[in-house]
């Protein structure tokens, strides 16, 4: 199928980009990989009167520190923060993170911004984002706004992006050292979107503070609370016990791909591997 008729807007800048979302907020859409936004118009589920192409603002392609953040701009491919040392050093999770992301000729054009605007419950970077405590940073009309990654996340495919606003960049913490990360899924081929995953940070020696964010199991990424208290307050908690306290209060999907019970017991162990990983790197 092809898409329905729409306007092509190529702005340079930033400021152009917002300006041009501001004049038809409810109609424009925004373009930058493409890989999610284009088949969905091929299809007609999505058919915005208007895009707005922000391939050819150069001054969101970056990746920097800021303040003790690292930020990641909206034009950002997925294969640049696979290969950037800079990342591998201050947010190694994202770097072991992107790598699950489909398949690299999808890296090479797909944005990491685009992934987190996307908001596919199952995806990988969202849950990521969500453990390392990050940032969202949009821009509208009325100036700048910072929203916490867990107040991003609305729903299955939902945002907090009011109309007419642009996601300028993304923000993580650096790692404090020394610190272990990682990523856990499982997928019924690689590549594909996860029946269940567990993204890990932890802090000190491995037991001390953690970060545990599932996907696939919810209408968007979830911190296990109850299973960091665990690990808070009781650090050698072995990482069964700590598997069993994040699924304790799961009630995930059943479709086609699996079951509640399937989707909670497969977390389950995504966690406890990813906690065993990112504990050797912790310690």
């Amino acid at each position: 199928m092809k898409p329905a008729p729409f306007i092509y807007s190529r702005p340079s800048t930033t400021d152009e980009a917002v300006a041009m979302l501001a004049e038809s907020p409810d109609d424009t859409s925004v373009l930058a990989g493409g890989q999610s936004l284009v088949p969905m118009m091929n299809f007609r589920l999505a058919h915005p009167a208007r895009l707005v192409d922000i391939n050819f603002v150069d001054e969101l392609d970056y990746i920097r520190l800021d303040d003790g953040w690292l930020a990641i701009g909206a034009r950002v491919r997925q294969s640049a923060l696979e290969h950037a040392e800079l990342v591998a050093r201050t947010a190694p999770l994202l770097a072991e993170t992107i790598r699950w992301v489909a398949h690299p000729p999808i890296r090479h054009r797909g944005t990491v911004v685009g992934s987190i605007a996307q908001a596919d419950p199952s995806a990988e970077l969202p849950a990521a984002l969500r453990a390392l405590d990050g940032e969202v940073v949009l821009r509208g009309s009325r100036g700048e706004r910072r929203l916490a990654a867990a107040d991003f996340f609305a729903g299955p495919l939902m945002t907090k992006i009011a109309p007419g606003e642009l996601i300028t960049e993304i923000r993580v913490p650096a790692a404090p050292a020394p610190v272990g990360q990682a990523l856990v899924e499982i997928t019924r081929r690689h590549a594909d979107f996860a029946v269940a995953g567990a993204a890990v940070s932890l802090w000190g020696n491995g037991d001390r503070r953690a970060a545990i964010a599932l996907f696939g199991v919810g209408p968007a990424p979830i911190r296990a609370h109850a299973a960091e208290r665990l690990l808070a307050d009781h650090g050698g908690t072995p990482a069964s016990e700590v598997g069993a306290a994040a699924i304790s209060e799961l009630a995930p999907p059943t479709d086609v791909h699996g079951s509640a019970d399937y989707r909670r017991r497969v977390a389950r162990v995504c966690v406890e591997r990813a906690l065993t990983r990112a504990g050797e790197g912790a310690s």
